[in-house]
């Protein structure tokens, strides 16, 4: 992608990501599903998912898989909060780079 990816950007996509299973959902599928919108490592993911644990929007929790423990991602009603505050500012910024881009001369 020819975009830089703020941070902001990164975490409300990471948050619509976790937001998709009630019941939560693991790094490597995370990584995964962010990858259908954004070229991301897992080196990249990981402290974002820390971030977003610390201040309150992720809440993790293990699980025996295969006689080993998979680390599991769950959006927290704050996290909710902050989606819904992300996808706002995304639809307002959006339509007016669209704009731009429509209204201009090729």
């Amino acid at each position: 992608m020819v975009f830089n990816t703020g941070t902001a950007l990164l975490d409300a996509i990471v948050l619509a990501v976790v937001s998709k299973d009630q019941e939560g959902t693991y790094g490597y599928r995370i990584t995964q599903d962010v990858r259908g919108a954004i070229d991301i490592s897992e080196s990249t993911l990981y402290p974002v998912l820390r971030r977003l644990q610390k201040d309150g929007c992720l809440e993790v929790y293990d699980m025996a898989f295969d006689g080993r423990n998979r680390r599991y991602y769950r959006i927290t009603e704050q996290g909710r909060r902050q989606l819904n505050l992300y996808r706002g500012e995304w639809v307002n910024y959006s339509g007016k780079i669209a704009r731009i881009f429509k209204e201009a001369q090729v």
